[in-house]
């Protein structure tokens, strides 16, 4: 147990072995190329991801830059990046509008309960970031592997289709954010479609269209932000009268000052309130856990490590951390990003290194384009998450898993609707639990299996995390 703590508080360890007195100036200038191109990736994505968990742009930046810097130090990969994540989407957004809602109906305004509710998200989140570090600690990261390949692919479509339904609102031009389950979704989508806006869909199309586009011309390109970019431009020009909700018409003036502590905030405790902490400590220490070793195991294929890998049980110790000090400092949870550390690997990245400067080249190019962010039109973050939706659903795992069988074909499957259809926890547990009753009289050798691995060399961003 000491060893493991010794090594935990360990900075300059195994993961920094590539870096040496021949090569450093070399390796630091790859490093540093990766971080800029990361981080100019980044941006667009931390802000859409944000608000559509109901927060703010600017919490999304600042969460992505101080969870790189805690991750890259603590955790247990070479190659990680941290940041939001798609996966964290739903239970967020969950969270924040259930009590937001409940904080306006004790007489608070909006601005004061939003306030208050990431309040709460803080006190959920501090929780979730002592039992990783107790994880760390007991060594559960083995385990934690051998989630069933079926489940996770699954939870990932379902992830994918809630994201779609969700920002649906932004892409049609809505002003009414649309909120609940799938029916609700669809309900609201029905309810208010004389809200539809022609011009929000052509820029959320065009939008998407960029970025697959520049995607295949070349990984160096940062093509969400260059997408923004250019819808930006044309509902400042061209589409000025057009009636396109901007950044500024729901959430004001992007300050320029990311950083503000924020406490926890605990509501008056009641049953519901004890049965929310539960279920949202068990979502965020689930997505955490699980991103952040699918996360580690890939950058290590990707980037062909043949040295030391990474450490799961490290990782944990520094999931729980970014998990305590993260949602303190004005972010939100965040856990490895595959689509954003894949592109640092690709781009070049060799050492923890490339973390540190993706963290603090964001918030620079963020404090100089504040201004401007805020006049992005919702269309086109909109846009960018139908993007990353896309590219939660890999046709590829999905055959994989069909091949296994029936049994595994059902629980994906399964999995996948009960997600978008319910929320995260029943979807998860109810699907946990139909394998482990079917397992008793079906097959399930292969099932045991980790899950699937992604292509060694993928065009770009990867299932949960994009």
């Amino acid at each position: 147990m000491w060893d493991r703590i010794r090594l935990f508080f360990t900075f300059w360890d195994a993961r920094f072995e590539d870096l040496n007195a021949q090569n450093w100036k070399t390796t630091l200038y790859r490093d540093f190329s990766a971080g800029l191109i990361t981080a100019l990736t980044a941006i667009p994505m931390a802000m859409g991801f944000a608000m559509a968990s109901g927060l703010r742009p600017e919490q999304g930046i600042i969460a992505g830059a101080v969870a790189c810097l805690i991750g890259c130090t603590f955790g247990g990969s070479k190659y990680q990046v941290c940041g939001p994540t798609a996966a964290f989407i739903p239970i967020l957004a969950a969270l924040v509008y259930r009590y937001t809602d409940y904080y306006q109906d004790l007489g608070y305004d909006h601005e004061q309960a939003v306030w208050l509710a990431h309040g709460f998200l803080v006190f959920v989140s501090l929780i979730s970031g002592v039992i990783l570090l107790l994880m760390g600690l007991a060594g559960l990261g083995k385990y934690l592997q051998r989630i069933p390949a079926s489940i996770v692919v699954g939870f990932t479509i379902g992830i994918g289709i809630t994201i779609a339904l969700t920002n649906l609102g932004e892409m049609l031009g809505y002003h009414t954010e649309l909120r609940g389950n799938l029916f609700n979704k669809l309900n609201g989508l029905w309810n208010h479609f004389d809200e539809f806006n022609i011009w929000a869909l052509l820029i959320a199309l065009l939008t998407f269209a960029l970025i697959k586009i520049l995607l295949r011309v070349s990984i160096f390109i940062p093509a969400p932000l260059i997408a923004l970019g250019v819808a930006t431009f044309l509902s400042a020009t061209a589409l000025s009268s057009s009636g396109l909700v901007l950044i500024q018409n729901k959430y004001g003036a992007i300050p320029s000052n990311f950083f503000a502590f924020t406490g926890p905030h605990i509501p008056d405790w009641s049953l519901l309130v004890l049965f929310d902490v539960c279920y949202f400590v068990v979502a965020i220490v689930f997505i955490s856990a699980v991103e952040s070793l699918l996360c580690s195991s890939m950058a290590d294929r990707l980037a062909n490590n043949k040295k030391t890998p990474f450490n799961p049980d490290k990782e944990f110790w520094g999931q729980g951390l970014v998990q305590l000090l993260t949602p303190l400092c004005n972010g939100m949870p965040c856990t490895g990003a595959l689509a954003r550390t894949a592109t640092s690997i690709k781009t070049g990245a060799v050492t923890p290194f490339a973390g540190y400067f993706k963290s603090v080249l964001k918030i620079g190019l963020a404090v100089y384009l504040a201004s401007y962010l805020e006049l992005v039109p919702m269309a086109c973050i909109g846009g960018i998450l139908l993007w990353v939706a896309s590219n939660m659903i890999k046709w590829r795992e999905i055959h994989e898993i069909m091949l296994q069988g029936r049994f595994q074909t059902l629980i994906m499957a399964f999995t996948a609707v009960m997600v978008p259809m319910t929320n995260f926890l029943t979807g998860v547990a109810t699907a946990m639990v139909l394998y482990w009753i079917l397992s008793w009289f079906v097959d399930t050798r292969s099932e045991a299996a980790p899950a699937p691995e992604l292509p060694t060399e993928p065009t770009l961003p990867e299932r949960i995390g994009a």
